[in-house]
C-alpha cells in the first residue's frame, strides 16, 4: 500500500490593516540608514505630503481618491507618461506648374537638334536595355513574356511605327521616340521631322531582334513612370 505525502505550504501572512500599512509607509527611517544614504529624516506629515505629490506626478491620469485606494490596498506600479512629441510637418517642395514648364520651354527640342542621326546612339542604348530586361531575347523566348516586358519598359529611344489609325495621315510614320507623355509620343523621323502623334485611336508596332509587339494607344494612355504598376491585357482588341 503506497501512501503520498502532501506538501505543506507555509500559511499566508495575514493582511495588515490599512492603518498599520499607512504607519509602516510613513514611518521615520532609522538614523543609521539615513546617514548612509545621506537623507534628511522627515516626520510622518512631511513624508505623507511627499508621497502624495510624487504619486500625483507619476500617475497624472488618476484621481486622488483612486491613488489613495490603490496605496492602501495593493502594491503601486508607477507608470511613466512621456509627453507626446508633435511631429513637425515636412514642407513639400513645390515643383513647377504646367504653365511654368511651358514658359521655360523645358520639353522643347531646339530645331538644330531635330536630326535623326543624333538619336541613333540612344536607340542602340535602348535595344541593349531591352535585351537585358528580357534576359537576352533568345529565339526560344516566349512572345507573351517579351510583350509584357515591352509594355512596362521605357520607350525613350525605341523605333515605333504607326500601323493603324483613324486618321490616315498618321499611318506609316516611323521614327525614334524622343519624348513620351500621357497622351502623345514625340517622334523624330528619318527625314529629320519631329512628329507629335497622339496615342488615342492609333496602333503602334515595335520591333526588336525579330520580335514584333503591337501597342494599342487607346489602352496605353499612361505616363512612362506609371506603367510599371499597370496590369495590361495581352490580348489586343480591334477597336482603335
Amino acid at each position: 500500500m503506497r501512501t503520498s505525502r502532501r506538501a505543506r505550504h507555509p500559511p499566508a501572512p495575514e493582511a495588515l490593516p490599512a492603518v498599520a500599512m499607512e504607519g509602516e509607509l510613513y514611518r521615520r527611517l532609522p538614523p543609521e540608514g539615513t546617514g548612509d544614504l545621506r537623507l534628511q529624516p522627515q516626520g510622518p506629515e512631511e513624508a505623507r505630503a511627499f508621497v502624495n505629490a510624487f504619486l500625483k506626478r507619476s500617475m497624472p491620469k488618476m484621481k486622488d481618491e483612486a491613488i489613495q485606494d490603490i496605496l492602501t490596498r495593493k502594491a503601486v506600479v508607477l507608470e511613466h507618461y512621456s509627453k507626446k512629441r508633435t511631429k513637425e510637418k515636412r514642407k513639400k517642395t513645390k515643383g513647377f506648374t504646367a504653365k511654368q514648364r511651358r514658359d521655360m520651354r523645358l520639353f522643347e527640342i531646339e530645331p538644330q537638334q531635330q536630326r535623326y542621326a543624333i538619336f541613333l546612339p540612344l536607340h542602340e542604348l535602348w535595344k541593349q536595355y531591352i535585351r537585358d530586361l528580357c534576359h537576352g531575347l533568345k529565339p526560344d523566348a516566349q512572345p507573351h513574356m517579351v510583350q509584357s516586358k515591352l509594355l512596362k519598359a521605357d520607350l525613350h529611344g525605341a523605333i515605333v511605327t504607326v500601323t493603324k489609325s483613324k486618321c490616315p495621315s498618321y499611318v506609316g510614320i516611323t521614327g525614334i521616340v524622343l519624348q513620351e507623355f500621357k497622351h502623345v509620343f514625340k517622334i523624330i523621323t528619318k527625314e529629320d521631322k519631329l512628329k507629335v502623334v497622339p496615342k488615342l485611336n492609333n496602333v503602334f508596332s515595335l520591333e526588336i531582334d525579330g520580335f514584333i509587339s503591337y501597342i494599342y494607344g487607346s489602352k496605353f494612355q499612361l505616363r512612362a513612370s506609371e506603367r510599371s504598376a499597370k496590369k495590361f491585357k495581352l490580348k489586343g482588341t480591334i477597336d482603335l
